[in-house]
């Protein structure tokens, strides 16, 4: 039986993870504890204030496809989950 997740809407602060396929959100924060990881996202734009959108998900859920800043990233969603968002679409 899979498992119901609430649908995320405008205005909802919740992890990048969360958000399905079409929707956009603006980063509020990146909870990251390895010091290597947070460099990696940060230097590819994963910064505060960035406004990011779903593109695609992979048909098990991971990894997801995102556009941020005008190119496209995929990046698994265990690395999302750190990244805490306002929904704004």
């Amino acid at each position: 039986m899979k498992k119901q997740l609430k649908k995320c809407t405008v205005g909802d602060h919740v992890s990048l993870s969360n958000l399905k396929k079409g929707q956009k959100a603006k980063v509020l924060s990146l909870t990251v504890e390895d010091r290597s990881l947070r460099r990696k996202l940060l230097d590819m734009g994963i910064t505060e204030g960035v406004q990011i959108k779903i593109k695609k998900v992979a048909p098990l859920g991971d990894p997801m496809d995102i556009e941020l800043r005008g190119y496209e990233l995929c990046i698994r969603k265990s690395d999302l989950a750190m990244i805490f968002v306002e929904v704004i679409a």
